[in-house]
């Protein structure tokens, strides 16, 4: 008689890389972020394995998985896989810059580790993760629609300015307080590999951008949506992220996002444009 395991965790060195793939192409919107970040370190061919713990079942078969870099990403987990990552990740100690991703396992390992760990920033439980797999009905593409592009090279000086204002509105303190050369990074690599789409005005000041943040596969994640707030209430959040989506699926079929359940502005720009909801990610700032 064959004995059956408990389900177990895996370290990033024991996790089948075949397995993984499949885990993730199961869960292709949701695990955007992972897959591409996956993808990334084993183009670079060298002998750092992907920061993903894993989990099997009793039969062994892998179930669960959870991205554990600078920040915390599950991919997939149920209780049982929450409370075995929740378990790895406190022997580590609170190393990370947040948690994101599914709501359900992102809050569960949250609740497992906050009578331990300093006090977040900022938690945000419910954001809808929204999908488009089509292209956004003709008529959205009036006025500013036709003007949104691409970020070429030399906006860089002024996507920089425009980037940074998204992110401090957005979690509240300036990119440039920590890491201000890997932020800069960062923003130019997404213009130089075309994935920063952007309006400007008659002087070249960046009024609109949005980002490809995550590729892989036939999914694309937006992120960075912006407006000036000097242009705000001017019509032109739907057209341009009409445009955006356009412009996205030149590289893959389907365009997904995720946004505060509190932004009821930003809720409904993506709902006129055709987004639709897949499910709730969640958020948890340190």
């Amino acid at each position: 008689m064959s004995l059956r395991r408990a389900p177990r965790v895996l370290s990033p060195a024991a996790v089948n890389q075949s397995a993984l793939d499949r885990l993730l192409a199961r869960h292709a919107v949701s695990g955007v972020f992972v897959a591409a970040h996956v993808a990334r370190i084993r183009a670079a061919r060298g002998r750092r394995q992907p920061p993903v713990i894993g989990v099997v079942d009793s039969s062994g078969e892998l179930v669960g998985a959870c991205w554990a870099g600078t920040n915390v990403v599950p991919v997939v987990l149920d209780q049982t896989g929450t409370d075995l990552v929740a378990d790895v990740l406190a022997r580590g100690g609170p190393r990370f810059a947040s948690f994101f991703g599914p709501a359900d396992p992102v809050l569960g390992l949250w609740e497992r580790l906050r009578d331990t760990w300093p006090e977040p920033f900022d938690v945000r439980p419910v954001q809808p993760l929204l999908v488009m797999d089509r292209d956004p009905a003709p008529e959205l593409f009036t006025g500013p629609a036709r003007d949104v592009r691409w970020a070429q090279d030399e906006d860089f000086p002024r996507v920089l300015p425009a980037a940074a204002a998204m992110f401090t509105e957005e979690v509240g303190y300036s990119p440039f307080t920590t890491g201000a050369e890997g932020y800069r990074q960062r923003v130019r690599s997404l213009v130089r590999d075309r994935r920063t789409a952007v309006l400007t005005d008659e002087h070249g000041t960046v009024i609109f951008k949005a980002d490809i943040g995550s590729l892989h596969g036939s999914v694309c994640q937006i992120q960075g949506v912006w407006v000036d707030p000097e242009y705000r209430g001017r019509g032109l959040a739907v057209p341009c992220m009409a445009a955006t989506v356009a412009l996205a699926r030149q590289y893959v079929p389907t365009v997904s996002l995720y946004v505060n359940s509190f932004n009821a502005p930003a809720l409904a720009t993506y709902r006129r444009v055709g987004f639709r909801r897949h499910g709730d990610f969640a958020t948890v700032l340190l």
